[in-house]
């Protein structure tokens, strides 16, 4: 098969071949970006998580190095929502604000996805369609006086590569997309993972001085009216 026999097929079916050919280097291109940035994302992940497992309770201080740490890891989000809120907001409403940030990620993950799921869905109709045109051309020849039967099988051999080439594309883009679906998943069950690591870590964490100052100041008022009350 050479690149004369490959034009040809292309024009066989009115350059339906050409788009074919373009959704392949999209998906290709899609394909590759998506491996890197989530392969990476996955296990330099699962280092961290275990790398925050290991800590005990998490102060303002260690939660900021951890976030500087993780750099442009989905993790680094919901550490910075963690350093942001700690020692104000604890347990549900914590929680609340660290689901927010997991939301937020998500878009991020799945990101030039949707390319793929368009892909998978639009080749076998483009491959189809030209196979359709390609069967026009081969059964045109019928209307020509003294044609030889075996310029329409091999008419109808030609168009159906259409079929062939778009089935080829749809199948490689839906092995892809499963997987990068799967490995999203990964990555927030990680990132669920974390939410959870921090909610104990943080779950009792004292307050800021300021507070703090403000209980002691506080406390021997609410002694004394409580003797007086007895």
């Amino acid at each position: 098969m050479n690149t004369a026999y490959l034009i040809h097929l292309a024009n066989y079916s009115d350059g339906v071949l050409y788009i074919l050919a373009g959704l392949l280097v999209v998906a290709l291109g899609v394909i590759v970006d998506r491996f890197w940035y989530l392969r990476r994302t996955i296990l330099r992940g699962s280092l961290f998580v275990r790398e925050i497992a290991q800590h005990g309770r998490l102060d303002r201080e260690t939660l900021q190095r951890l976030a500087d740490e993780a750099g442009d890891l989905p993790e680094a989000a919901l550490l910075k929502t963690a350093v942001i809120h700690s020692g104000y907001v604890l347990g549900d409403p914590l929680a609340s604000r660290l689901e927010e940030s997991i939301l937020i990620m998500a878009p991020q993950l799945d990101r030039r996805l949707w390319l793929l799921d368009t892909i998978i869905t639009l080749a076998p109709l483009l491959g189809l369609f030209g196979t359709i045109i390609g069967m026009f051309h081969a059964f045109s020849v019928l209307t020509a006086p003294g044609h030889a039967p075996t310029a329409v099988t091999g008419g109808v051999a030609d168009a159906l590569v259409a079929t062939a080439t778009g089935l080829f594309v749809a199948m490689t883009g839906l092995v892809a997309f499963n997987a990068f679906n799967n490995q999203v998943r990964q990555i927030l069950l990680q990132l669920d993972s974390v939410k959870t690591i921090l909610l104990n870590s943080m779950d009792g964490h004292p307050m800021p001085d300021n507070r703090e100052n403000i209980l002691q100041a506080v406390a021997p008022k609410v002694a004394s009216a409580v003797a007086r009350a007895v």
